[in-house]
């Protein structure tokens, strides 16, 4: 029986992957590294040292800095990226993240948000959400990124839930491996191909309705129970 809601924040419940990319790529510029176009795809749901670790591995960088220069880096990164998302507000919320919340709630469902991002909190408040969620995975309590299953397997716990009581929602690859790797619903937002092993796909958040999630989600876990009683 579904019971609860699990979400990445950036690209899903709001879109504050672009300001990650733009403060990441100041501090690439000012290091003298050049971010390929593959750079977004590639930064999407990493940790704040694991995003670093790319980015000074696309400059052959990465002997060159000890571990406290490192986060440095990190913290300098961060810092340019609170002045970028300083005048978030409920209009920056993706479309049909609200109605979804809000049909989530009438069915008593609980909500948990698994974000690498250590803002979290932060941009929730902005967004006017933070009130409706009943747990926020705190990445300094992680040890390993996604895809590790971790992250999600942590937010699962907090709610008190089991794996095949939630679905989880993620917009990037390492994301959805960590949610099929936890035995976990995924449903994928965004590029098909890059999303293609979701359990359940749209193209953007505007196309998601509660309705289809739980009638997809209610067919794979009929056809985990067959496959148990196998």
């Amino acid at each position: 029986m579904l019971k609860g809601f699990i979400f990445d924040l950036d690209g899903v419940v709001t879109d504050s992957a672009k300001y990650h990319l733009a403060a990441w790529g100041e501090l690439a510029k000012q290091l003298g590294i050049t971010l390929p176009a593959t750079a977004n795809e590639a930064l999407r749901g990493r940790s704040r040292m694991d995003s670093l670790a790319i980015i000074l591995g696309y400059g052959d960088q990465q002997k060159q800095y000890t571990e406290v220069e490192k986060e440095n880096l990190a913290d300098e990164k961060n810092r340019r990226y609170l002045q970028l998302i300083a005048n978030m507000t409920p209009a920056d919320i993706l479309p049909g993240i609200s109605q979804l919340l809000s049909d989530a709630k009438a069915r008593h469902l609980k909500l948990a948000i698994a974000s690498a991002s250590k803002n979290a909190p932060t941009i929730l408040r902005q967004l006017k959400l933070f009130d409706q969620f009943d747990a926020i995975v705190d990445p300094a309590s992680l040890h390993r990124g996604k895809p590790d299953p971790e992250i999600f397997i942590k937010a699962q716990n907090l709610l008190q839930l089991q794996a095949d009581e939630v679905v989880s929602f993620e917009d990037a690859s390492a994301g959805i491996a960590a949610i099929n790797a936890a035995g976990q619903f995924s449903v994928g937002i965004g590029d098909a191909k890059a999303l293609a092993a979701a359990d359940y796909f749209v193209e953007n958040t505007g196309l998601l309705r509660l309705k289809s999630i739980t009638t997809a989600f209610t067919k794979w876990q009929n056809a985990l129970n067959k496959k148990g009683d196998g």
